[in-house]
């Protein structure tokens, strides 16, 4: 069975490299690194590569609709429950301290419009994903997540730094290793090594 990984974000040339496009960012490296080709697929409103991870099949999508759009792009791959079970969305959240990511499962989607689309249009919260932080921190590690609207829109729509895009890449070798865990071994194999 095929897996699908689904990077969230926004297209278009000015949301590139922002925070807010973590989660598209990780599948870009993932494929460059697997040599994948991206191809538009009108049908539903993506860039989708194929790629080998190990000895599954898997599909990566970018959808190409604006973030809060994004569960269109994912509804038509994602049929059934049992389907469900083979998806990973990759999205940024405030909740966690840049430069660290979580897996989970079977949660809400904390407020993130993105993945709050995804459950909608699938109607399940069934289904795993990696969460990429990108709220700073204090010096000793504190977590100062913006506070009201207009600075985290800020934040979230504002482009990495260089040294940021280092501790990223490093982490995209991390959420690479993670997803090929899960479609080797399983989603709890896969939390263990990762969280």
């Amino acid at each position: 069975m095929t897996y699908t990984f689904v990077g969230l974000g926004n297209p278009g040339e000015e949301y590139v490299d922002t925070r807010h496009n973590a989660g598209r960012m990780m599948l870009l490296w993932l494929a460059k690194g697997e040599g994948a080709e991206w191809k538009t697929d009108k049908k539903i409103n993506a860039q989708v590569a194929k790629i080998k991870l190990g000895k599954s099949p898997a599909v990566l999508v970018l959808p190409d609709s604006y973030m809060n759009n994004s569960g269109k792009s994912v509804k038509p791959l994602i049929g059934s429950l049992k389907a469900a079970e083979k998806l990973m969305v990759i999205y940024d959240d405030l909740d966690l301290p840049f430069g660290s990511a979580k897996m989970s499962f079977n949660k809400s989607s904390g407020g993130h419009r993105g993945l709050e689309s995804v459950i909608k249009s699938l109607k399940t919260e069934k289904f795993a994903r990696i969460r990429i932080g990108t709220s700073p921190t204090s010096p000793t590690g504190k977590l100062r997540k913006p506070q009201g609207e207009e600075k985290v829109m800020k934040h979230i729509l504002g482009k990495f730094k260089p040294d940021e895009m280092l501790v990223l890449k490093k982490l995209s070798k991390k959420v690479s290793a993670a997803l090929e865990t899960f479609t080797a071994s399983g989603l709890s194999a896969a939390m263990t090594e990762f969280n």
